[in-house]
């Protein structure tokens, strides 16, 4: 038997309108009542009709999430945090890719994503950055939330980061404390803000430690293992390899590790490994990548979060909605004491 609104009202001792505010997140109501239609609703286990909901209010309760390449690790665990939020709230979540470097992808916004009436957009980065996707998503007055984005636009915004400057200075102190003095480091896509901001913080630790940053030993590189691969190769067969090799992010360092194999290295004996996010695959490598756990999914709910906070929308013009999570090194066998 289907459970209606009636029925939760009947149980809760309030009226449908009641539960109907509730389950729409409005403000103005009484904490007490929240609680009580919400355990009610829990009891019964009362999950509203979308399509009705959307027809009785000015939402859609539908959010998208947007990325450059939606099967990548990182944007799989931010799609996974938003949709467990989303599911929470009783909203649907799309995932789509946009490749802005296509001509005519504005035109193909407009004529395939507004006509779903989002309440609002997830920006993943690089996208989170692009100008040219915050100006259209502002005409199209859609808001929007932007992950680890450079720079904070205009306002209203909500923003969703770590200090990655900081983690990547935290990382680089741990090598050296392990008593690396060479240490390598391989850049990661230049679109990226956290491309520089994670060079930002190697290059300050180095020099806290009174350490140079030799030429050759930061790489370019753009996210992919390939590019770790490539880079760790050259790096690790020049005349000074480095003791230690810290890539941008954990597929980089899963390359610079296979490098290392192919030239006869040992993990760690002879050079210790580091990468960044602590993605699945970093615990599942042998020797496991040690790696800054970057909480995705905690950043994707945060978002959803955000969008669905009442008054979000109209908020005034100087108005901030920005959530800077927690990080944390992740010690593994992929480093050593020199």
């Amino acid at each position: 038997m289907t459970v209606t609104i009636k029925d939760v009202a009947a149980r809760a001792g309030v009226s449908p309108k009641t539960v109907s505010r509730v389950m729409n997140g409005e403000p103005h109501v009484r904490a007490a009542v929240r609680d009580a239609v919400m355990l009610v609703v829990e009891a019964l286990g009362y999950r509203p009709n979308a399509f009705a909901r959307s027809l009785s209010s000015a939402r859609s309760y539908l959010l998208g999430l947007f990325c450059d390449d939606p099967t990548s690790g990182y944007a799989t665990a931010l799609h996974r945090g938003a949709l467990l939020e989303c599911r929470r709230r009783h909203y649907h979540l799309i995932v789509e890719p946009l490749a802005l470097d296509m001509p005519g992808w504005a035109g193909d916004f407009d004529a395939n994503i507004m006509p779903l009436k989002l309440d609002g957009a997830i920006l993943a980065p690089p996208l989170s950055q692009n100008q040219a996707l915050l100006d259209h998503l502002a005409a199209c007055d859609l808001p929007y939330v932007r992950i680890s984005p450079e720079g904070v636009g205009e306002a209203p915004v909500g923003l969703i980061e770590i200090d990655e400057e900081r983690a990547a200075h935290d990382m680089t102190a741990h090598l050296i404390a392990l008593g690396h003095r060479e240490i390598g480091f391989i850049e990661g896509d230049p679109r990226h803000a956290s491309t520089r901001t994670r060079r930002a913080g190697f290059v300050a630790a180095m020099r806290d430690a009174g350490l140079p940053v030799l030429a050759g030993r930061i790489a370019p590189g753009d996210f992919s293992f390939r590019s770790g691969l490539e880079a760790g190769e050259a790096m690790l067969a020049g005349g000074l390899p480095p003791t230690a090799i810290f890539a941008s992010n954990d597929d980089m360092a899963l390359g610079v590790s296979v490098a290392a194999i192919k030239l006869g290295l040992s993990v760690p004996r002879d050079v210790s490994i580091a990468g960044f996010d602590d993605a699945p695959t970093a615990r599942l490598a042998w020797p496991a990548i040690t790696t800054v756990h970057q909480p995705v999914l905690a950043m994707g709910a945060a978002a959803v979060r955000i969008l669905c906070e009442p008054g979000y929308r109209d908020a005034p013009s100087d108005a901030r909605f920005r959530e800077r999570l927690h990080y944390n090194i992740v010690w593994r066998e992929s480093t050593a004491g020199r």
